[in-house]
């Protein structure tokens, strides 16, 4: 009988010493990062960045959930629905300070932290070359389109325009409605212009400029420069020539950046473990994995922080104090704010 017991206690003390190594093995960290439509580059963006992670056995189990995109995101991240997201620099800040977006008056979203800035989401101005528009003071008295109202573009519309002393009430119509439906619109010319922020080499604006004729409107450098100083999400950036149809010189335009954010309740050790393994330890993968060509293309440790305008997560600060990159004053990481 003694013989059994110590048999049974035996078999039992294995079996739960096996259980508490199994449980020690899991990930203890999940992380859902919100991305945007299956169509567009957030999806396969945050599906790769997962795929990355999940490989990498760090203690962390990351999945990458299709949602409606930037606004989305950052409300989300603020209501504990995700731990990271793929956002636009200009919705991140105007989420962080509750102003900008009908979304965020008056609810800012205080525990968003950023990551890195990604990639460039560059500010296109279209108009059809025979709307008669050489510059963004022409088009007063135009139908353009502005983007969905309360949207992200339509404030960014907003602020260029008020660069050249324009308002909406100084265009024949404001159009709304979807880009991708805008595009079509300035192809069957029923508008004269519209503003699309989207990756250089827009398969859409390429397909239209084949068979319509339309060019791509330069920001003056006056007005480049109001831009920057005055808003922290805006970096100046050159359309090459040649590329889209029809395109025969550089255009001069500002850019948005796709950037990675964070719920700072995240544990800092979890958000610098995250860092490391994409942007240090599986760069490669991170460039060449990844369905996104404009990881490879534009992503440097040395621009990771360029238009970022809300503070880091101190796990991020961490990995690039670590990494030799500079960090500026005001991104200097802030505890959690209720």
């Amino acid at each position: 009988m003694r013989i059994r017991f110590r048999t049974l206690l035996a078999t039992v003390s294995a079996i739960l010493g096996l259980s508490v190594s199994v449980a020690l093995a899991q990930p203890q960290i999940f992380i859902t990062i919100g991305s945007g439509s299956t169509t567009g580059l957030y999806y396969p963006t945050a599906v790769g960045m997962a795929t990355i992670i999940n490989e990498a056995d760090i203690g962390i189990r990351a999945n990458a959930r299709s949602t409606g995109a930037s606004v989305f995101n950052a409300r989300a991240i603020g209501q504990g629905q995700l731990q990271m997201a793929l956002m636009q620099n200009n919705i991140a800040q105007y989420a962080y300070r509750g102003e900008g977006v009908q979304a965020f008056e008056g609810q800012p979203v205080k525990n968003l932290r950023a990551v890195a800035a990604l990639y460039p989401e560059v500010v296109h101005v279209l108009a059809r070359a025979d709307a008669g528009i050489d510059s963004i003071a022409d088009l007063s008295g135009k139908r353009v389109y502005v983007g969905d109202v309360g949207s992200g573009t339509e404030q960014d519309v907003m602020n260029i325009l008020a660069a050249y002393d324009i308002d909406f009430s100084d265009l024949q119509s404001a159009v709304r409605g979807s880009a991708g439906d805008a595009v079509s619109l300035l192809r069957d010319n029923r508008i004269d212009a519209m503003f699309y922020t989207v990756g250089v080499g827009s398969a859409a604006i390429t397909e239209a400029a084949q068979t319509a004729p339309i060019k791509v409107v330069p920001i003056g450098e006056e007005q480049l420069q109001m831009l920057e100083q005055e808003y922290a999400f805006y970096t100046p950036f050159t359309i090459p020539s040649g590329t889209y149809p029809g395109m025969q010189q550089d255009v001069q335009t500002v850019t948005l950046k796709a950037m990675l954010a964070a719920d700072a309740a995240l544990p800092e050790e979890a958000v610098y473990n995250f860092a490391k393994t994409l942007f240090q330890d599986k760069l490669d993968a991170f460039y060449n994995d990844i369905q996104n060509p404009n990881l490879k293309k534009y992503f440097t440790l040395e621009t990771a922080l360029e238009g970022v305008p809300i503070p880091l997560h101190p796990g991020a600060e961490r990995f690039f104090r670590e990494a030799g990159v500079e960090i500026p004053e005001d991104l200097v990481a802030e505890t959690a704010q209720q």
